[in-house]
């Protein structure tokens, strides 16, 4: 790796846009997780494809690797440069290029976060659904098959990309997928990328779908005396079909968490939150044949929001959740992860996580996008007590092989990163052999994110 010529080369292209200040290198050496900080060599801030295509054509020259970076939220480590190399922070390519109403399709830059996107769409009557919660960036979220809370309706962004622009590992600009809703023409190239992490080249525009927002929105919480009684309700709605926007779990260690941070009066009990999007009768009839349900696994009455302030309170209540579970610990990092299983397999799986975490004296409140069979453990533990660690880590490699046990995977939205890739041979058999070959392929000098999601080269 020759950074001091690359360096030389970056600023010639573009200026001040490319830096090795201490402040920038230090801003993009950090992980919302658990991670050791890991800095880049330097970091630029291209403002179109073109200069994303030189950035990447002069590293290939100088074998600088190079690490995509949205906003920083991603929680296994992905975006972070344990090789070095330059850092592409896409903050200056965050223009919405086209908004096409009639097909409901926007084409962004990928440095647009989906609250902005959301807002600029407001007067058209769409909207864009996938909520990670974090407001993270939308070229982010591709690169990590991001979901979220909306996914039991609308899908994960493998569901909504429809169309790419990427630079890939030789600086060349390539086109995936087209606006069209289907296709039967070759390979999906555009799936091929979701969810690469930045292995394979740089997302620099997307195509999204969007919908219409509904005419009603309701929302509302449940309160349970169990989490399995809590599970058992999500299961069978889930069975019986009925089209829930959201249906998210917290459990008792969560709710107290939000009470604290958000101000919220929530008894403290497992809670179930659910968001139901239609017309105004669909919405009724939704909610009342949830409330049945509920209330044959013992929920209590709803306490129902349909006004927009309140919804917004609840779900940002929600979002935060993360931030609320920090606050139990002062000074505690977490070890965040995830795994889904089968809808059938869920109330199983959070079980037997929850007595594994109280047997190894670890500290790990749930929440989970329970409609998909997806659910977190959020670990916080003192980084500076090494058997505290151990124990925390060894429970989420339970965690995980527990999923696979009951035939779900190691992450159901963070992503692999570092975090998971040890558990990839597992989950994935030869497959994972060939995702490292298709990389040689496309990045034979393994420049793009190197010692991520992919086996290590020898």
């Amino acid at each position: 790796m020759d950074i001091r010529n690359a360096f030389a080369e970056l600023q010639t292209c573009l200026g001040q846009r490319v830096t090795r200040s201490k402040s920038d290198l230090d801003l993009h050496a950090r992980s919302e997780s658990y991670f050791a900080d890991a800095s880049p060599d330097a970091v630029a801030y291209p403002e179109d494809t073109a200069e994303v295509a030189e950035i990447v054509r002069i590293c290939a020259r100088h074998r600088v690797p190079v690490i995509g970076w949205g906003t920083g939220t991603s929680l296994e480590g992905q975006a972070q440069a344990f090789s070095g190399g330059v850092a592409v922070d896409f903050s200056h390519m965050d223009r919405i290029l086209d908004i096409a109403p009639e097909d409901m399709l926007v084409r962004v830059q990928p440095g647009v976060t989906r609250q902005a996107l959301n807002e600029a769409l407001r007067a058209t009557g769409l909207f864009f659904p996938v909520d990670p919660g974090a407001n993270a960036s939308l070229g982010g979220m591709a690169a990590t098959r991001a979901s979220g809370t909306t996914a039991v309706r609308y899908g994960t962004m493998r569901h909504n990309v429809l169309a790419l622009e990427v630079v890939t590992a030789t600086g060349e600009v390539i086109r995936t997928g087209s606006g069209a809703r289907k296709s039967s023409s070759g390979y999906d190239l555009t799936g091929l990328f979701v969810g690469a992490e930045g292995t394979l080249g740089l997302m620099t525009e997307l195509t999204l779908r969007l919908y219409g927002q509904p005419e009603a929105i309701s929302s509302a919480v449940c309160a349970f005396e169990t989490v399995d009684a809590a599970v058992e309700t999500v299961i069978e709605t889930i069975q019986c079909g009925l089209p829930m926007a959201r249906i998210e779990l917290m459990d008792t260690e969560s709710v107290r968490a939000v009470n604290a941070y958000s101000k919220m009066d929530l008894p403290e009990k497992p809670h179930l939150l659910l968001e139901f999007h239609g017309s105004d009768s669909g919405v009724a009839e939704q909610a009342e044949a949830f409330g049945s349900i509920a209330a044959d696994h013992g929920g209590s009455a709803f306490d129902w929001a349909t006004r927009t302030e309140a919804r917004t309170a609840l779900w940002t209540m929600r979002h935060n959740a993360y931030y609320a579970l920090l606050a139990l610990r002062p000074g505690a990092r977490a070890i965040v992860t995830d795994i889904c299983v089968p809808i059938s397999k869920l109330a199983e799986a959070i079980e037997d996580t929850r007595a594994d975490l109280a047997e190894a004296g670890v500290t790990g409140p749930i929440v989970g996008h329970v409609g998909d069979g997806n659910f977190h453990a959020t670990l916080l533990v003192d980084m500076d007590n090494a058997d505290e660690v151990a124990r925390a880590k060894a429970a989420a490699a339970r965690m995980v092989e527990r999923s696979l046990r009951l035939g779900g995977t190691s992450t159901g939205e963070h992503g692999i990163g570092v975090g998971k890739r040890d558990y990839m041979q597992s989950e994935h058999g030869g497959s994972w052999a060939m995702m490292g070959a298709i990389k040689t392929a496309l990045d034979p000098d393994n420049i793009m994110n190197p010692g991520k999601l992919v086996p290590p080269r020898n």
